[in-house]
């Protein structure tokens, strides 16, 4: 694999696992730094197997998790009271003439979630790049994972570019994409001071309106034929709030979901779309927002 492997960022979904620890107090204070130590870089890799399964064929090692430091590349880790309970990692290369990077992993240990280190994360990785005059990076993530969303296109900011059906093939050896597939979008974060293309905090106010791709009926998702529909609208395509839960209880119906939000961002990529927008309008469905290329602006942003 030579692409992201975010979190719940960033790549791959990161779910909540049993830990054999006790979680630090809510309090705990957090530092976020380079990874320093062999001790360290091999704590990683044993969070990189908690993770995303023992049987994670793709992790990275240690001694490259090092070695990526000393050419331009990313190794950092979140610590509380010494113990390491996420990280981030990525390598940095040359597009077109510029320095970016490409930010390959990221997660939280189980436990810790929901505390905004993922976040915290991202913006050392950005910190720590602008100091090497990188100016953008790059990482790809679940489009069905509406945590990851938040925090990418929201959150952080970055916009999509590209999507890409099963990018790290239809099977993994982890647990987490059983049955889905490693359908991804590539986004890019522009940390130069570029202007970002679009609008990618948008309220759910001003888009309630604007008629859904794939509409869930009786709790199940639809696989639209969308053959004759207008592409000079803003439209909104629906995920699943929690799809790590719907993929626990069933796989077919996490297998539909993957159907369904595949079929509606193809069209909607091929019809000349951008996402501009990510909204959470309840507790079980969430949206994206797509404005056509030559369409109408989505929307005021939030303030």
């Amino acid at each position: 694999m030579t692409l992201n492997r975010f979190l719940s960022s960033v790549s791959k979904p990161v779910v909540d696992h049993a830990s054999p620890h006790p979680s630090p107090a809510p309090d705990s204070p957090i530092e976020v730094r380079t990874l320093r130590t062999h001790d360290e870089f091999v704590r990683c890799v044993d969070l990189q197997n908690e993770v995303w399964g023992p049987d994670f064929s793709e992790r990275v090692p240690a001694a490259i998790l090092k070695v990526a430091q000393r050419i331009g590349g990313i190794a950092g880790g979140a610590f509380v009271d010494d113990r390491l309970v996420g990280f981030v990692f990525g390598v940095t290369g040359v597009e077109h003439g510029r320095l970016v990077h490409w930010s390959d992993m990221l997660a939280v240990k189980g436990g810790m979630r929901d505390r905004g280190i993922g976040r915290r994360l991202k913006e050392y990785q950005r910190d720590t790049l602008r100091g090497l005059n990188v100016g953008r990076i790059y990482w790809t993530y679940d489009p069905l994972v509406s945590r990851n969303a938040h925090l990418n296109l929201t959150r952080l900011g970055a916009r999509v570019t590209e999507y890409v059906p099963d990018m790290y093939g239809a099977e993994t050896s982890s647990t987490l994409h059983r049955g889905l597939g490693t359908d991804r979008f590539i986004v890019a974060w522009d940390i130069d001071g570029t202007p970002a293309e679009g609008t990618t905090h948008v309220s759910a106010a001003t888009t309630k309106d604007s008629p859904i791709l794939n509409p869930v009926v009786d709790g199940r998702p639809t696989v639209p034929d969308l053959t004759k529909h207008r592409r000079d609208v803003v439209v909104r395509i629906a995920v699943p709030a929690a799809i790590e839960e719907i993929q626990a209880d069933s796989l077919s119906a996490a297998t539909r979901w993957r159907v369904s939000t595949r079929c509606a961002i193809l069209w909607a990529m091929d019809a000349g779309y951008r996402v501009t927008g990510f909204v959470r309008e309840d507790a079980d469905i969430n949206y994206y927002v797509c404005t056509p290329n030559s369409g109408p602006p989505s929307g005021p942003t939030d303030p």
